[in-house]
């Protein structure tokens, strides 16, 4: 019996990463780099601020940057950026369909708490979620499975009774070394990756019913078990 979903957040309910993205080709522009689809798709999901995007422009340049500068810079301008963003379609209403059907929710992000906690507040969602587990209560993030088992013995319930949402090849692997069936949602960004590992991918969550995703989760398991 599935009793709780457990969801991404950045990618998933709001589109972060699109703009993660935008602030550092702004910067990257100014010297002359860029980035294919591809790499920026594999930085996706493990570090809120990963040290490769640092990387890559030092290699171009061929000296270190002042990495604390360039954060400050493009933190800044990414706020700006994601001021404009709403949460993704499909968000709201599975959410609600997950609650009317009894299911206990939590978010699983490797961002920091006061950025998942400040945007979840600000597109109104805060209330809806039971559990919220963030870098800091982690000793590694993803693509380990720390975050997923934070969120399953907060919730109080065993792998097998929860579905995962994720939109990252990172954040899959997370969800499925947890031990969870696994829903792939890829956005702009992620989608330039395959997400093979995923149990099932879909172009967004408009129009799908938890239910649907509830009876692939139990099939799921039972086949499992019975390997």
């Amino acid at each position: 019996m599935i009793e709780a979903v457990i969801a991404d957040f950045d990618g998933l309910i709001l589109d972060t990463e699109t703009t993660f993205r935008r602030s550092w080709e702004e910067i990257y522009e100014e010297h002359g780099l860029s980035v294919s689809d591809a790499v920026w798709a594999e930085l996706i999901g493990s570090e809120a601020d990963p040290a490769e995007a640092y990387a890559l422009l030092e290699r171009h340049l061929g000296r270190p940057v002042d990495r604390g500068a360039v954060l400050e810079r493009r933190a800044a301008r990414e706020l700006e950026l994601l001021e404009h963003e709403q949460v993704l379609p499909g968000v709201r209403e599975m959410l609600g369909e997950a609650e009317a059907a009894g299911l206990r929710l939590a978010v699983a992000s490797s961002s920091d708490r006061k950025w998942v906690l400040g945007h979840l507040e600000r597109i109104g969602l805060l209330e809806r979620f039971e559990a919220i587990v963030c870098a800091e209560d982690v000793a590694a993030t993803k693509p380990a499975p720390d975050l997923y088992e934070v969120a399953l013995r907060r919730l109080r319930v065993r792998a097998k009774q929860a579905i995962a949402f994720e939109d990252s090849v990172h954040g899959v692997a997370a969800a499925k070394a947890a031990g969870l069936f696994c829903v792939a949602v890829p956005n702009g960004v992620t989608r330039h990756l395959p997400i093979t590992e995923a149990d099932r991918v879909v172009e967004t969550l408009a129009g799908h019913s938890v239910a649907g995703f509830i009876e692939a989760a139990e099939a799921y398991y039972a086949t499992a078990a019975g390997a």
